[in-house]
């Protein structure tokens, strides 16, 4: 009842009242008020209600109002966090200088106060969402806060009053229950309901969870009191359940507890049935870790449970999943969740409805608050199993991972905080458990090895889960808590999590097995492989890498020797799982062995920092042996897959191989591989080690002396490529040093080199390509300081250049001399190259270099390095070099190579040669002083006599016995032999087997028998295997069961039978490499005596394989003297090396081929001479390359001989000839619409981007604009066609015409069109817009500007001077004028004028005209009333004669003086282009009564009385814009025209000119001066000539205008303010001169391209005023006789053909007619100004943050929100949103409207958050690139690295160049459609 009746009160007073009530000391009827009052406004049942919200504001604010109470409470604020919460999206810095925790970041606002100059930091774009760490000393230094966060702000803040949050505390608790009931009635479970929509509920909540947010903004305060609320249990239980009598809470509640019971790991029912997860739950851990390797997996099997059937995987050939039971050693972590306080049932809720982001962000805004995040992160804790349950479970798996991250990352990263929930919560074995757990639900039975009987188990990589990276968020987290010391301590103290996680580790050995495909190509190629790397290397490596960071020092050795241990333990479990005895299982791989990796790199880093032994740390030989055989496996893999063996399993067999090496990987599983296996190198017997690599590798059968032989394992041109990567594996095997020894810093500097020889890189590729402990929280920063220290030792910076081409350049880093020459590691880069390409391209570079600095300019080999010295621990190594197997096989190598066996190669050769120095230059310690050999010992090795290479090397083998097919010619051989010896042929016929043929033989032969050696490598392998096997144990040697490999079986058609041979070889390795080095360079004594005397080894260093050998003699000489020794009996002897049979068909082949190679270079020589020259001759007639001379070329007409028809060659028919009527021969031409002209200004410094609110760009100064008013003025006051005549448009929009010079017959071209049309082929261009490329230059051109029927005749009469008088040339042009009134076209002017004829000719010349008019816009044609007009049209016609002209001189630099054109001139097509228009205007007659002529040169006062009242005045003379009037006459009058005439035409308008410049000049003095000057000039009118002195002109000028009464009066004041100097006579003619430029250059270009006269030149760049006047009117011969030596005078180059005064009197008096007539406003028309500089793009801020922090916040005009990709137009400032929709206009995107605005269809944008630029060209855009580079000189597309970016002003000035040139069409070459959609 009270609460109806308060309810009807206003809310104000109400809570006031309540709020007073409350503050007594007995409140209890007030807190009963209340609740009634809450009952009914928080009625749940009511949904939610706008209502209820604005009740809590008013009765939390206790009577004032709810704004100024917040501003109360954060006047309490006492937090010293900042801890502002963002959502994906969200740009944020992070500063690794600043940060402790590597996850640190901070909001742009605390970044920008703090000071951050100089250090390692980066903007990036939230990917999950963040907090701000700003103030939080555990995450980051305090030097690093900023100014607000700095100081300690909590200290001086006073204490809340007790009344403030009185209200707070007792109604926020009510409001939170409901939002918790609101959330239990809303949810229902997945099964249950069809139309499960959360994200209903979750809206309606939406107000209410962002008036929480709210509250949490409001500072610590007020979290304070929500802390309370929400951790306090008492609360709670009162209101959870609800009152006994309301139905509604207690089926709420119920509905609670049902959703609780699926909370738990092992769901409810489960437990139930007693299946495995109950009866797990209490075995011990040690039992439970072992039945997870798959003790019970067997049995498991059997009981498919409920999963199975629901995935449907009964599917026959479906492998099946595998079940384990779960162990752990805390059963609560299975458990259902219980909740004591609000928090832990928000959170419950919000796992429940799967992290809503507003909920996370509410959760996430209370942590600056101390207790708050400490129960939070117990809560989190406490219900993470939950967690991730849901997140298996979920839809949308990917958004969820975020928001958990988002969360876990803010609580695990501070080390306190982690440690203390580490050790209250068992935070470790929670996660190691719920990892198991979550892996346990895709696991299948392992096929690796033993497919029937295999007992392991691995994860399948085709489920969700892997594929989808569900795994993702747990992993970080324990990696984030892993990285700091206290936790990983614990877990590795800890041998039951360990033994745990080692099983975990174990379900990724060996996953994602390959079989070799061997007859049918794959059908389906699975992408599975992506999943497993990611897995191994997120889920194994990073949490590996992040365990190895704590194990550096000596005090940290038991962890290692744990770790160490459980290793090999889980190995031995591993190998009995999957049945493995002693050989891999042929045709599989699997590129995942993380426990092998584990072992690997604990050892390495066990012997490296902690100073363990080795041997106390590895297991026995046997073990050894089974360790080595899967990552050798891995490595003979790799070269079969570089042979084409797996092809048939399609590409992603590649893409594995290339990811295990790939820069990202390769220290996760190349590297700890290759260590492992250089381990058990040094451990096991080198000669068993050796013959199982060569067995991996499958080459056995090749090493063989016969010349011929069978394998039965390979193709024959598989044989080479396996070869090689034998030899080419056991060389990185002994010479890579990087776990044996290297230091950090040389192993970073060796990465560096080898990364840089293979290509220049950029920094940040660099940076990506060095491999670095991948765990990201490990604190090894990729950009430390060691990185650049070492990138300026090794490379040098190449700065960005800007290439001819257009195509930019990055800054890149390049090897500096040195290390091409010292460092060049060609074994490291092998080791590093993910394509094979990029060891070639290393190479070629080598070469390069080597040939540029004089060393060797041959084809060079890969330089041998010496090596950092191995590690103590390692030394057995040395033995792989010096085992007699590795001997024989070299020595089998050189002999086969020597004489010429197939499949050997330069290659091999290279690295047997490199195999023998690593052995020179590693002799075993132990060698005894080198002796004379005493006897040999006979067994089946007795090949050589020790293990020393070195003496092994002069050792000569006689006699070899071979197997070889009978077919060999080693048998044939033998037959020759034996019948020269004429003894019967042996009664075998077939075989001639051993016994018989050696009966025959004479006696010497017989003894050698003896040691005739033989050699099997498989046999000596097995041999050694079961020597060690039966050292260790006895009876396993009944396990080796024999191989297929030694009993051969025959396919049918079988080759021919083997026999043994013997063959006489009598070489020793030193023999064979003088023949060898004989071979090479083609010469029979290459080495004489002398020259082991005068070797020097260090000039030995680079070279090809003669150097090579010669190094190597040097070497073994130096060391052995009994090498010295052989080597010069070897060289003395220097018998011509024996052929091997004489005329054999091979060895002819090998001369051939020597001869065809040399010939066929020849030819290539020639071939590519000829082409050269044929290129030069193309390039010098097509593209005269900027060269000056050819200027005129172009002007084309004035460089032929005068008396010829022009001809013109056709690009496309090849013909030459002239243009005709008939066939016009055309111009390829681009046109295009321009407003580059319009965006002028009068200051040369372009206008700034505004990047603040107060600065602004005003449009309203630019040559556009002021000429638009001018022209809109004149029409609100004159004739209409009198001001589309006195003024020139086309600054905005107007069409610029350029070519490239190529000419084409009309009808040509017309085919042309037709075959683009059909052409399918997709183009860069519309052909149906008429678009095509030049057939010859490929330049982009879209119409064809034909040209004029040369007729040169009557030429050199135009162009003589005359001596007519000024009057007569006046009255000529007149008469010229007259003749083309006539209209329409008579038969005489058809005789005269053939063009005007319908002839194809002038139909071309009508379509080019359409071709201009439809370049441009509409509105930038009609300026006339009445559209579509005649004068409407002239005006356009001649204004895009006057663009071009004024185009062309700012593409001169402005003047014509500065001889900056060669390339304007080349695109100028101007001749042509006016003969087109000229050709047009004639249709249009000019009326002869207002044909401004007459008004120029007669007096005519007669006609003032003509105005009536209706019709408007014509525009007087002085406000006409006199180069139009200009262009207007020359247009106009019949061509070519005689340059009398010109000239004539030039001088009259010249002193109309002049007259203006006097007129606008006279309006800037003051009064006074005015009177001065006008005394002055009446003083000086009696004086001769006084009509070429500017005083008594401009005196006159003054005078007449005062007459009319406001010219003066209404400036009078602006104009004090504008000139406060006085004006002398120096400046008036200065500003004369510079107000009659523009037009003199205009004329003077004009007639340059009218008559081929050559411009002035000039040879100083920057020439005054001055200068440029006299040369211009010299140019034109305006300047009369009167030139005086001193400067000039700009009056005196003035002609008058009737008196001065009287011309000036008339033009001044139609001014003044204005004054009494209504439209005297027009007066301001007097004042111009011609002058524009430079068009300019805006100028930009140096640095691009600048830009960024100001535009990627401002929100868009039109719709109010932040636009998504904000852009920035460079020409006009304005900001634009790209592709959006809310700016849409007729589905014209924003940024294409505003191109065809600002620029008339190009716009150059900024994309803000890109830093990109994009030009808009018509329909096309393509992406320019950036002008915004990083310190290292690299663009930053899409700021994805973040780092500070600074402008390039080369790039800009080169933007801004093009923009000008209008050649955007040219340079860029990547051009798209944009469909209007940006």
């Amino acid at each position: 009842m009270m609460a109806a009746s308060l309810l009807r009160r206003d809310k104000k007073s109400t809570a006031a009242h309540l709020k007073a009530d409350l503050k007594r000391t007995d409140n209890s009827s007030g807190l009963r008020q209340l609740q009634e009052l809450l009952d009914s406004v928080l009625n749940p049942e009511r949904g939610s209600d706008p209502e209820a919200l604005e009740w809590c504001k008013w009765l939390l604010a206790g009577g004032d109002g709810f704004d100024e109470f917040c501003r109360t409470v954060r006047s309490y604020d006492n937090a010293t966090l900042c801890g502002l919460v963002w959502t994906a999206n969200f740009v944020a810095y992070r500063c690794r200088t600043c940060g402790i925790s590597p996850c640190m970041s901070l909001c742009a606002e605390c970044f920008n106060n703090g000071d951050h100059t100089g250090h390692d930091f980066n903007m990036f774009r939230s990917q999950a969402g963040g907090a701000c760490d700003c103030g939080d000393g555990n995450v980051m230094r305090e030097s690093g806060f900023c100014s607000r966060h700095r100081l300690k702000t909590g200290e001086n803040v006073p204490s809340v009053p007790r009344d403030l949050l009185l209200m707070s505390e007792m109604v926020l608790p009510r409001f939170i229950i409901t939002i918790i009931q609101y959330l239990r009635d809303g949810y229902t479970e997945p099964e249950s309901a069809a139309d499960r929509d959360l994200q209903k509920v979750l809206q309606q909540l939406e107000p209410h969870i962002s008036f929480l947010e709210e509250l949490t903004k409001m500072g610590g305060a007020m979290r304070t009191v929500l802390t309370k609320i929400l951790t306090n249990q008492q609360t709670f239980k009162e209101l959870s359940m609800g009152q006994e009598e309301n139905v509604y809470a207690k089926r709420n509640y119920e509905k609670y507890l049902s959703a609780l019971k699926s909370s738990g790991l092992v769901s409810v029912e489960e437990k139930g049935a007693g299946g495995a997860g109950a009866g797990a739950t209490d075995t011990p851990a040690g039992a439970g870790a072992l039945s997870l390797l798959g003790a019970t997996a067997a049995a498991s099997l059997e009981d498919s449970n409920k999963e199975e059937d629901q995935d449907g995987l009964q599917g026959v050939g479906q492998r099946k999943r595998v079940k384990l039971s779960s162990s752990t050693k805390d059963p609560s972590i299975m458990d259902t969740l219980k909740h004591k306080c609000f928090l832990e049932e928000l959170l419950f809720w919000t796992i429940k409805y799967e992290f809503p982001q507003k909920m996370v962000t509410f959760l996430l805004n209370m942590l600056p608050d101390q207790d708050y995040k400490i129960t939070f992160t117990k809560t989190f804790v406490q219900h993470y199993a939950f967690i991730m349950k849901t997140l298996m479970k979920s839809h949308e798996s990917d958004t969820m991972s975020n928001r958990i991250v988002h969360i876990s990352v803010q609580l695990f990263s501070n080390e306190e905080l982690a440690r203390h929930v580490t050790e209250e919560c068992q935070l470790l074995d929670i996660m190691v458990t719920v990892l198991l757990y979550m892996m346990e639900s895709c696991l299948i039975k392992s096929e690796l090895q033993d497919e029937e009987n295999n007992r392991h188990v691995v994860v399948n990589c085709g489920e969700a889960l892997l594929k989808n990276n569900t795994y993702w968020p747990l992993v970080s987290d324990f990696i984030n808590i892993l990285s700091h010391q206290s936790v990983a301590k614990r877990f590795l103290e800890d041998h039951s999590l360990l033994l745990l996680w080692m099983s975990f580790v174990s379900f990724f050995q060996g996953m994602n097995l390959n079989k070799r495909e061997l007859n049918e190509h794959v059908e389906f190629e699975s992408q599975t492989y992506y999943a497993a790397f990611a897995a191994e290397l997120e889920a194994c490596a990073q949490p590996m890498w992040g365990l190895l960071t704590h194990c550096k020092v000596k005090e940290t050795q038991e962890y290692t020797k744990t770790v160490v241990r459980y290793c090999l333990e889980t190995l031995q479990m591993w190998f009995d799982a999957i049945g493995f005895v002693d050989e891999p299982s042929l045709n599989q791989l699997t590129f995942h062995l993380p426990l092998h990796r584990y072992y690997a790199m604990f050892l390495s880093k066990g012997v490296k920092c902690q100073g363990l032994d080795l041997d106390s740390l590895l297991p026995d030989q046997e073990m050894l042996m089974k360790i080595m055989v899967h990552p050798l496996q891995i490595q003979a893999s790799l070269s079969e897959i570089h042979s084409n063996m797996w092809v048939r399993n399609g590409l992603q067999i590649k893409g594995q191989a290339m990811t295990y090496v790939q820069s990202h990987f390769c220290n996760s599983m190349i590297d700890p591989d290759i260590y492992l296996l250089q381990v058990c190198a040094s451990r096991l017997d080198p000669d068993y080690f050796i013959s199982s690599v060569f067995e991996r590798f499958k080459v056995v059968d090749l090493l063989t002396m016969a010349s011929q032989h069978q394998n039965a394992v390979l193709d024959s041109e598989q044989e080479r490529p396996m070869l090689e990567g034998a030899l080419t594996f056991l060389v990185i095997l002994s010479s890579l040093r990087i776990h044996l020894g290297m230091s950090d810093d040389e192993i970073l500097r060796a990465e560096m080199v080898s990364q840089l020889c293979m290509n220049d890189r950029t920094h940040s590729s660099l940076l990506d390509l060095i491999p670095e402990n991948p765990n990201p929280k490990s604190g090894v920063v990729p950009g430390s300081c060691s990185f650049e220290e070492m990138l300026s030792a090794v490379a040098d910076f190449k700065a960005p250049v800007f290439e001819p081409g257009g195509s930019m350049q990055q800054g890149m880093y390049t090897p500096k001399a040195e290390v091409w020459e010292k460092e060049f590691d060609p074994i490291m880069v092998i080791l590093r190259t993910v394509y094979r390409r990029d060891v070639q391209s290393a190479m070629d570079r080598y070469a390069a270099f080597l040939k540029q600095s004089g060393v060797h300019t041959g084809n060079p080999w890969p330089p041998y390095k010496e090596r950092t010295p191995l590690h103590p621990c390692y030394k057995g190594l040395v033995r792989l070099l010096h085992c007699k197997t590795l001997h024989i096989v070299i020595f089998t190598l050189l002999y086969k190579i020597w004489m010429d066996h197939q499949n050997m190669s330069e290659h091999v050769l290279c690295m047997v040669l490199y195999l023998i120095e690593l052995g020179l230059d590693n002799q075993v310690q132990d060698d005894k002083v080198e002796e004379e050999p005493c006897i040999e010992e006979h067994c089946h090795d007795s090949w050589f006599p020790g293990t020393s290479l070195l003496s092994n090397l002069h050792h000569v083998i006689n006699f070899v016995r071979v197997r070889v097919p009978e077919t060999a010619p080693e048998v044939e051989r033998k037959r020759e032999r034996e019948r020269e010896r004429e003894t019967p042929p042996s009664t075998s016929s077939e075989s001639t087997t051993f016994g018989q043929s050696s009966r025959r033989l004479t006696g010497n032969w017989r003894e050698n028998l003896r040691e005739a050696q033989v050699f099997s490598l498989v046999a000596e392998r097995r041999r050694k295997f079961q020597e060690i096997i039966n050292r260790s144990n006895h009876e396993a040697s009944q396990a080796v069961r024999p191989k297929s490999s030694s009993s051969r079986w025959l396919p049918p058609g079988s080759p021919p039978q083997l026999v043994t041979e013997i063959l006489e070889i009598r070489e020793s390795m030193l023999s064979l490499l003088v023949k060898l080095h004989q071979k090479l360079s083609a010469k029979q004594n290459s080495l004489s005596l002398s020259w082991l005397a005068e070797v020097d080894p260090a000039h030995h260093a680079h070279g090809d394989g003669l150097t090579a050998i010669e190094r190597i003699l040097a070497k073994a000489s130096a060391r052995s003297r009994h090498s010295k020794r052989c080597l010069q009996e070897i060289c003395g002897k220097v018998c011509p090396p024996i052929p091997p049979k004489k005329n054999s068909p091979g060895d002819k082949k090998s001369m051939d081929k020597e001869e065809r190679r040399q010939r066929a270079r020849e030819r290539q020589q020639k071939l590519l001479a000829e082409f050269a020259s044929r290129q030069k001759s193309f390039m010098e007639t097509a593209m005269d390359v900027e060269s000056p001379e050819t200027d005129a070329v172009m002007d084309v007409g004035s460089a032929e001989p005068l008396d010829s028809e022009v001809l013109y060659d056709c690009v496309i028919c090849g013909q030459s000839g002239p243009s005709t009527e008939d066939r016009p021969t055309g111009l390829v031409v681009l046109l295009q619409a321009s407003s580059v002209l319009g965006h002028r200004c009068r200051s040369d410094t372009p206008k700034r981007l505004p990047t603040t609110d107060e600065e602004h760009i005003y449009p309203e100064d630019t040559c556009g604009a002021t000429n638009d008013v001018r022209l809109s003025l004149m029409q609100r006051y004159f004739k209409d066609s009198s001001c589309l005549q006195s003024v020139s448009v086309g600054w905005d929009g107007g069409v610029y015409v350029q070519t490239c010079g190529h000419t084409l017959h009309i009808d040509c071209h017309k085919s042309y069109m037709e075959s683009l049309r059909n052409d399918q082929v997709l183009q860069g261009f519309s052909v149906d817009k008429g678009e095509f490329t030049c057939p010859l230059c490929r330049q982009f051109a879209n119409s064809v500007l034909p040209c004029r029927p040369g007729r040169g005749i009557e030429t050199p009469a135009w162009h003589a001077p005359s001596n007519k008088s000024m009057s007569t040339l006046v009255k000529e042009v007149e008469d010229l004028q007259e003749q083309l009134g006539i209209f329409p076209v008579s038969a005489s002017v058809k005789q005269r004028d053939p063009i005007l004829a319908e002839s194809n000719l002038s139909k071309e010349m009508e379509s080019v005209i359409k071709d201009i008019k439809n370049t441009t816009q509409k509105k930038y044609m009609d300026y006339g009333k009445n559209p579509g007009s005649p004068d409407n049209d002239f005006l356009f016609m001649y204004s895009v004669a006057r663009t071009n002209l004024e185009l062309e001189l700012v593409h001169r630099g402005g003047n014509l003086c500065s001889g900056g054109a060669s390339a304007a001139a080349k695109r100028s097509c101007l001749n042509q282009l006016f003969h087109v228009l000229a050709m047009h205007m004639r249709l249009y007659s000019i009326d002869s009564a207002y044909n401004p002529w007459t008004r120029l040169t007669q007096s005519t006062y007669s006609r003032e009385t003509e105005f009536c009242d209706d019709e408007r005045p014509e525009v007087p003379m002085l406000f006409r814009d006199v180069p139009s009037l200009l262009i207007i006459f020359i247009l106009t009058m019949p061509q070519p025209l005689r340059k009398e005439h010109f000239t004539c035409v030039v001088k009259v308008l010249y002193s109309l000119q002049y007259t203006q410049a006097l007129a606008a000049l006279s309006i800037r003095f003051s009064r006074e001066e005015r009177l001065a000057w006008s005394n002055t000039g009446a003083a000086k009118k009696n004086m001769p000539n006084s009509d070429k002195s500017w005083e008594s002109l401009l005196g006159h000028v003054i005078s007449e205008l005062t007459k009319a009464k406001d010219v003066y009066d209404t400036n009078s004041e602006e104009a004090l303010m504008l000139s406060s100097s006085v004006w002398s006579p120096q400046s008036i003619e200065f500003t004369l001169q510079q107000f009659c430029l523009p037009f003199l250059r205009l004329s003077c270009l004009l007639q340059h391209h009218l008559y081929g006269d050559s411009l002035p030149g000039c040879q100083v760049h920057c020439i005054d005023v001055e200068e440029e006047f006299s040369l211009l009117t010299g140019c034109l011969s305006l300047a009369g006789s009167v030139q005086s030596s001193g400067s000039m005078s700009s009056a005196a180059c003035l002609e008058w053909n009737l008196n001065a005064f009287d011309l000036i009197n008339q033009w001044c008096s139609e001014v003044i007619a204005l004054s009494s007539s209504p439209s005297q406003q027009s007066v301001s028309l007097l004042v111009q100004d011609p002058q524009w500089a430079a068009p300019r793009l805006l100028h930009l801020p140096d640095n691009y943050n600048t830009i960024f922090q100001y535009y990627h916040r401002k929100s868009c005009t039109s719709c109010g929100k932040t636009p998504k990709d904000p852009a920035l137009c460079l020409v006009c400032g304005a900001f634009v949103c790209l592709k959006g929709h809310c700016c849409k206009q007729q589905g014209v995107c924003e940024c294409v409207l505003h191109s065809q605005h600002c620029g008339a269809a190009t716009g150059i944008f900024l994309l803000v958050n890109a830093s990109v630029i994009i030009i808009i060209r018509g329909h096309r855009f393509c992406l320019w690139g950036s002008v915004y580079l990083d310190a290292h000189g690299e663009e930053d597309r899409d700021l994805r690295r973040g780092k500070p970016l600074y402008l390039c002003e080369e790039r800009y000035r080169v933007l801004e160049q093009q923009w000008v040139s209008h050649t955007f069409d040219h340079i860029n070459k990547r051009w798209g459609p944009h469909y209007n959609g940006l």
